[in-house]
């Protein structure tokens, strides 16, 4: 099968590699493991310090694209003009603000010989944050009760309905546990400056953060779901140590979602499970978490798998995956030279 692959050409955004680190590099990994070292990887960032640009062995070549805000026109032509030099078959985006202007051009980037495999804009929206608790009622799932906060004023209701500690978080990412109105004040105004509004204030839920990575197949089925149980986490909420799980309920909630919403392609639900054993959905991300490379460790490898349902061929659903497999995220300081920084920074080419 890997030699079917081998001269594919596959384009990821995402390669930022921080504290709060993007998909892309797990992806990429991931599709190195199951199509081997001939397979290119065309990387697409937006900052020219994005760590996935200098990691030569994993990225064959990364041109910078313009930032979302910039919309889907200035998207289109620099896919355009990448795609005369690449001839790219496929790609796979992976930050949450990036998915509506990449879903809007697919059609063109179809004709263009590009494939993608994405949820459509509604799919998008059901699950967006400003929405989720609505999907929730809608489709009977447990969903932390919210306010949406276009003002720092509006940080009254949500405090008198839920008290503290309080969930305050971005439109598109980032989420801060505050446990006085003063902390409250300040994550509104960071995250309002940062995403926009509106803000969303949830309700705390206490018990134990699972995540839920799986590929949905677009017609309502699961073509993998695999579950994680966070071990350490980061001052922003990040799992840097996890460990997957195996449990039936949190394969069926993922079931019922596909099922409630015929999502297509990557998304990853992040789940309390309080000391009832109800399972409340926190957020639903419409793409890979940063740790997807669990699940090729683990035995389903989702990316490997999206990239064969992207080009029209069948994938059986994965049936099972092996518990126990622990991941440990850790820094490690990769040494390039200034003159590539530059020639990212002036020519957004490298």
């Amino acid at each position: 099968m890997a030699n079917k692959y081998a001269n594919l050409c596959i384009a990821v955004t995402g390669l930022n590699a921080n504290d709060n680190p993007g998909p892309g590099m797990a992806v990429i990994r991931s599709l190195k493991e199951s199509f081997g070292e001939d397979l290119r990887i065309i990387g697409l960032s937006y900052e020219s310090l994005e760590p996935g640009i200098y990691l030569r062995n994993l990225v064959n070549k990364t041109y910078q694209v313009p930032y979302p805000t910039e919309g889907t026109a200035a998207l289109l032509d620099r896919l355009t003009y990448i795609h005369q030099q690449e001839n790219i078959d496929l790609v796979i985006p992976n930050f949450d603000s990036e998915l509506f202007n990449f879903i809007k051009i697919a059609p063109q980037l179809q004709q263009m010989g590009i494939a993608t495999f994405l949820p459509s804009h509604q799919q998008l929206s059901f699950r967006d944050k400003v929405h989720l608790k609505e999907f929730g009622e809608k489709n009977n799932f447990h969903v932390p009760a919210d306010h949406k906060l276009f003002q720092a004023e509006d940080l009254r209701k949500a405090t008198d309905d839920f008290n503290f500690p309080l969930m305050v978080k971005g439109k598109f990412y980032d989420a801060h546990i505050v446990y006085t109105m003063d902390q409250a004040i300040k994550a509104f105004h960071q995250l309002s400056v940062t995403w926009g509004v509106p803000v969303i204030a949830q309700q705390y839920i206490k018990g134990t953060e699972i995540n839920i990575a799986a590929l949905g197949d677009g017609k309502g089925g699961n073509a993998s779901v695999v579950a994680m149980r966070k071990l350490y986490i980061t001052e922003k909420g990040k799992a840097w140590a996890g460990v997957t799980i195996k449990d039936d309920k949190l394969i069926d909630l993922a079931n019922q979602f596909a099922a409630a919403t015929n999502w297509k392609g990557g998304y990853e639900m992040e789940i309390m499970s309080n000391d009832k054993g109800h399972l409340y959905i926190l957020e639903i991300n419409p793409r890979f978490p940063a740790w997807v490379y669990l699940t090729a460790a683990a035995g389903q490898n989702q990316p490997a798998a999206l990239v064969k349902m992207a080009l029209d061929d069948e994938v059986e659903p994965f049936e099972d995956y092996q518990a126990g497999k622990l991941f440990v995220r850790y820094s490690w300081d990769h040494i390039a030279d200034i003159t590539d920084f530059q020639q990212m920074s002036v020519f957004g080419e490298l």
